[in-house]
């Protein structure tokens, strides 16, 4: 019940889902008052407009991706390896007809820890990614994982994949499942997006993991400039910043 009601949850933070319906709500009014009606569309698309404004999504990622810094590289000796979750693979159709993983914006979740693994050879590498689109289409992240580890040269069997996990919590619980005992015994890095770090960590944390966080994916600097405009990009980072300040109030109520 919580997986469904978190992805119908996510359709509803997308702005223009909002904008869409307050121009439809006008149109219903426009045959009985036709100027207050007029006022609502043009309202609409001033909003729309104002939307376009990075300053504006980046100022709510900002404090999200700035709450944990990733641990200096002469204390990595410690861990026994790092535990990466989904959201950077994207198509899987694409990986069927060309054997390509394809990546989205959060590829230095599969990037970084490549790097990681060959600079400390001992280490194991955790995968966690199901299916976490409502309507499934029967191939996990897990399976693109393998893939794409395959062909980066990792050797397999240093390498772990999760396939069951839908969200967050699931990833939690199933690497906690997975690792056992070595999941509260043994230290290890969580690798995901710096804007998603503030939900995963506590969830890791509430199973009993032991885990520092070490944030990629970062989509701020220390200022974004008043004129930086991008109407796709921006709509794009307002999703990912309501989804998770929502997605936060709604992790803790729930736990």
């Amino acid at each position: 019940m919580f997986f469904t009601v978190s992805k119908l949850f996510a359709a509803i933070v997308q702005p223009m889902f909002w904008v869409a319906l307050w121009w439809f709500a006008a149109l219903l009014l426009l045959p009985r008052r036709p100027v207050a009606a007029r006022r609502m569309l043009w309202a609409g698309l001033a909003m729309v407009g104002l939307l376009g404004f990075q300053a504006i999504p980046d100022a709510l990622l900002r404090p999200l991706e700035n709450r944990y810094a990733p641990p200096p590289e002469d204390s990595l000796a410690q861990y026994a390896g790092v535990i990466v979750l989904g959201g950077a693979t994207r198509y899987p159709e694409v990986f069927f007809v060309h054997n390509q993983v394809d990546l989205g914006e959060a590829a230095e979740r599969m990037s970084l820890p490549v790097g990681l693994m060959r600079r400390h050879p001992n280490w194991t590498l955790v995968f966690s990614g199901g299916e976490g689109r409502l309507m499934q289409r029967g191939f996990s992240e897990a399976e693109l994982a393998r893939a794409f580890y395959e062909q980066q040269g990792l050797e397999m069997h240093r390498v772990l994949l999760e396939g069951g996990s839908r969200n967050t919590r699931e990833n939690a619980q199933q690497v906690a499942r997975l690792l056992g005992e070595r999941c509260q015994n043994e230290a290890w890095l969580l690798v995901t997006s710096a804007w998603h770090m503030p939900r995963s960590l506590p969830e890791f944390e509430a199973v009993g993991c032991k885990v520092t966080p070490y944030p990629v994916d970062f989509r701020t600097g220390a200022a974004t400039p008043l004129t930086e405009y991008s109407l796709a990009q921006s709509l794009l980072r307002w999703q990912v910043a309501l989804h998770e300040w929502l997605g936060l109030l709604a992790y803790r109520m729930s736990r």
